[in-house]
C-alpha cells in the first residue's frame, strides 16, 4: 500500500468510532425529505401550479387567454407562457427547466466543492454551510403563494445545489468514520436511515395535507407547510452529525498566497488530469453512470407509467411512494448483510439482475391491478437503496487517499450532472411505439451493460492501484 500523509484514519477506539458512525447516519436521515417531499412528491405540482396561475393572470390582464382551449373549457398548461430570463416558457414545463438548470449548476459546482473540501481544515463547517443554506431555502418556499413562482423556483435551485454540495462533504467523511472492512455496512445503514427518515417525514406531511380541512387549512397552505417542515427537519437533524463527527484526515496544503477557494479550482484541474492515472476507478465510474441512469430513470418515470399506461389515480401513487420508502430501508439493510459475506461487487451485480426482473414484471402489469403494482413497487424498494449505498462504499475504496471529496464530486456529477440517457430512450421508444410497455422493458439495457462492466472490473487491483488497503471481502 502507498503511504499518503493526507489519508483519513478512523478512530481506533470502537466506541468512539461507533459514535461517529451514528452521527454520520443521521445526515442521510436529515436530508432525505428534500428528495422525497420536495423533489419527488410536491415540488413539480406546486411550483408548476404557481407558474400556471401567474400565466393565466397575465393573459387575463393582457388579452385573450391562450391557456384555454378552443372550446374555452380547460386549461392547457403547456400553452400558458411565463417569462424567465427574457425567455417565454410554457408554464407546464417550468419544472423540467428547473431540474435541467440545477443539473448544469451542479455539474460546475460539485467537483470544485470537493476540491475545496479536501483543502479545508474544517469540513464540518462546510457541511453546515451547505446544509443550513439548503434547509433555509426549502423553508422559504412557505412564502411562495398565489402567482409567486419566481420565489419558489429560486429557492428550489438554491436548495438543490446546496444539497449536492453537502452530499459531497458528507460522502467524504465515510473514509474517516469506517475502516475498509466496515464501509459496506456503514454505507448501507446510512442509506437505510435516509429512507426511513424520508418515509416518516412524508407520512406525517401527508396526514396534514390529506386532512387539511380538519385543522382549518387549505390544501395549498398544507403543502407549503410540508416545504417548511422539510427544511426544519433538514436543519434540525443536521446538528447531530455536526456534534458527533470529527475530521481525521489532514487537509491538503494550500500554496502560499492562495485561498482554499482558488486552490480548490487549481486542484480540480489536477484531479481531472490525475484521474487518468486511475483507469480502473474511471472504469467503475463508467459502469455506475450507466446503471445509476437506469435506476433514476425507472424512479422518475414510474408515476408516468402508473398513470398513463396502467390508469392509476394519484392516491395510489402516493401510497406507492410510501411503500417504496419504507421497503428501501429494509432493502438497504439486507444489502449490507449480504455484502458482509459476498462483497459489494457481487451484491451489486445480483441486484442489477433483480432490477431486470423488476422491469420484466412491470412490462406485464395489468391496468388497474393495484396489488400487482404495489408488488412491483415493493421489489423496487428492496433493490433501490442497497445498490446505491454499496456503490458509494465501493467507490470509497477506489479513491486516492486524501482526495475523497474531490472524487466524490466527480461521482455525484456522474450520478446527477450527466445527460439522462435513460429518460431520452424511454421517451423515444414510447413515442415510436405508442406504448410505454416497450419503453419500460428497454431500460433493461442499462442494467445489462452495468452488470457486464462490473463483472470484468478487477476490484482488488483497482483498490491497490488507488493506494488503499484491501478489505477482506469485496
Amino acid at each position: 500500500m502507498t503511504s499518503h500523509q493526507n489519508a483519513a484514519v478512523p478512530a481506533a477506539d470502537p466506541a468512539r468510532r461507533r459514535r461517529e458512525q451514528i452521527g454520520w447516519y443521521f445526515y442521510d436521515w436529515a436530508n432525505q425529505p428534500f428528495f422525497t417531499t420536495v423533489t419527488t412528491t410536491f415540488g413539480a405540482a406546486y411550483i408548476g401550479g404557481l407558474a400556471s396561475d401567474s400565466a393565466q393572470a397575465d393573459t387575463e390582464r393582457n388579452g385573450p387567454d391562450p391557456c384555454v382551449d378552443a372550446a374555452g373549457s380547460a386549461n392547457n398548461l403547456v400553452s400558458c407562457d411565463i417569462e424567465l430570463l427574457f425567455l417565454q416558457l410554457p408554464a407546464g414545463v417550468l419544472w423540467n427547466y428547473l431540474v435541467a438548470t440545477a443539473t448544469v449548476i451542479q455539474f460546475l459546482v460539485l467537483p470544485v466543492a470537493g476540491a475545496i473540501t479536501d483543502r479545508s481544515r474544517n469540513k464540518k463547517l462546510l457541511l453546515a454551510i451547505f446544509a443550513f443554506t439548503g434547509a433555509t431555502a426549502v423553508s422559504m418556499i412557505v412564502f411562495a403563494a398565489g402567482t409567486n413562482w419566481q420565489l419558489a423556483a429560486g429557492m428550489y435551485l438554491i436548495g438543490q445545489v446546496s444539497y449536492g454540495g453537502s452530499i459531497v462533504v458528507y460522502y467524504s467523511f465515510l473514509a474517516e468514520v469506517a475502516y475498509a472492512d466496515e464501509r459496506d455496512t456503514v454505507s448501507t445503514r446510512g442509506w437505510a436511515m435516509g429512507y426511513l427518515g424520508g418515509g416518516i417525514a412524508l407520512a406525517l406531511q401527508l396526514v396534514l395535507v390529506l386532512n387539511h380541512d380538519a385543522v382549518g387549512l387549505t390544501q395549498t397552505e398544507s403543502v407549503r407547510l410540508a416545504f417548511l417542515s422539510s427544511g426544519i427537519w433538514w436543519a434540525g437533524f443536521t446538528l447531530i452529525p455536526l456534534f458527533r463527527l470529527r475530521q481525521h484526515s489532514v487537509p491538503r496544503a494550500v500554496e502560499p498566497g492562495r485561498s482554499p477557494l482558488t486552490a480548490g479550482f487549481v486542484e480540480l484541474g489536477k484531479t481531472l488530469r490525475g484521474a487518468l492515472a486511475f483507469p480502473l476507478t474511471l472504469w467503475f465510474l463508467g459502469a455506475y453512470l450507466i446503471y445509476s441512469d437506469g435506476i433514476s430513470t425507472v424512479v422518475s418515470v414510474s408515476a408516468q407509467y402508473g398513470t398513463e399506461q396502467l390508469g392509476f389515480e394519484q392516491d395510489v401513487l402516493i401510497i406507492t411512494i410510501l411503500v417504496v420508502q419504507f421497503l428501501a430501508f429494509i432493502g438497504a439493510r439486507l444489502h449490507g448483510l449480504v455484502a458482509e459475506r459476498a462483497g459489494a461487487k457481487r451484491t451489486i451485480m445480483t441486484s442489477l439482475l433483480l432490477w431486470i426482473g423488476v422491469l420484466v414484471a412491470a412490462y406485464h402489469l395489468e391496468p388497474g391491478n393495484e396489488l400487482m403494482f404495489w408488488s412491483v413497487a415493493a421489489a423496487i424498494g428492496l433493490v433501490l437503496g442497497g445498490v446505491m449505498a454499496l456503490s458509494r462504499s465501493l467507490f470509497s475504496q477506489l479513491i486516492p487517499p486524501g482526495k475523497e471529496a474531490q472524487y466524490f464530486g466527480l461521482y455525484l456529477v456522474t450520478e446527477r450532472g450527466t445527460p439522462q440517457f435513460g429518460t431520452a430512450l424511454f421517451g423515444l421508444i414510447a413515442q415510436a411505439s405508442g406504448s410505454f410497455r416497450p419503453a419500460i422493458i428497454a431500460l433493461a439495457v442499462f442494467f445489462i451493460l452495468g452488470f457486464l462492466l462490473l463483472a470484468f472490473l478487477p476490484v482488488r487491483r483497482a483498490i491497490r492501484a488507488a493506494g488503499n488497503s484491501e478489505p477482506a471481502v469485496v
